[in-house]
């Protein structure tokens, strides 16, 4: 793989992961409806783009930075609306994410440095889009939820898969592979209902 793709890579990831969460963040502010999205997915999802900021200085892939950066301040703003539009109960989902699932990698990098932490993090990707499938798969409607997201979302993972594989980090591989997964299974619940409510039809019993 060129130099020049992998660069060009890189900057299409970047716009992708900055980006994913703008739509995301737009819908909350101006419906001001959380249905179909996760307090606890907001909050992990800011806790990882932090950890992927400081893997990515630690480990000098600068290609990780801006968008781990960028996509923390996004996913702090739809904290904030999400808080907005549910009110204080909010804040104990949101916790969860940020304080529990969010601090996963610590024991990792107290042990193994930021190579093992790295490792841990790629593998967390999966872990921080488990809260967002869930609520996609248990909400009736997915009013609140951006698909603009998951397709910039499903993108980006692919990108960073590939980009894993040219550079060998496992870490980029894990994050990359599980994002794919996760994202195509909200991608898939929007294709096929959309933001209309999801109806199972009823069996009509032919008379005896």
């Amino acid at each position: 793989m060129t130099a020049a793709l992998i660069t060009s890579m890189l900057v299409v990831a970047n716009v992708m992961g900055a980006g994913m969460a703008y739509p995301q963040a737009s819908r909350l502010v101006r419906h001001r409806s959380t249905a179909g999205v996760s307090g606890v997915w907001a909050g992990v999802s800011l806790s990882m783009n932090l950890w992927w900021a400081f893997y990515g200085v630690s480990e000098r892939l600068w290609g990780l930075v801006p968008v781990s950066l960028v996509a923390s301040v996004l996913y702090a703003v739809i904290i904030v609306a999400y808080v907005r539009a549910v009110g204080p109960s909010a804040l104990r989902s949101v916790a969860i994410g940020l304080f529990a699932l969010g601090m996963v990698p610590l024991p990792f990098l107290l042990l193994g440095g930021w190579q093992l932490a790295g490792l841990a993090i790629g593998l967390c990707y999966g872990m921080q889009l488990v809260p967002a499938v869930v609520a996609v798969c248990r909400s009736r409607e997915l009013s609140g939820l951006a698909p603009s997201t998951w397709i910039m979302a499903w993108i980006e993972a692919v990108i960073w898969l590939v980009y894993g594989w040219s550079v060998a980090d496992p870490a980029l591989l894990a994050g990359g592979a599980s994002g794919v997964f996760m994202s195509a299974i909200i991608l898939a619940r929007l294709a096929i209902t959309g933001h209309q409510p999801f109806r199972i039809p009823r069996r009509t019993l032919a008379p005896a």
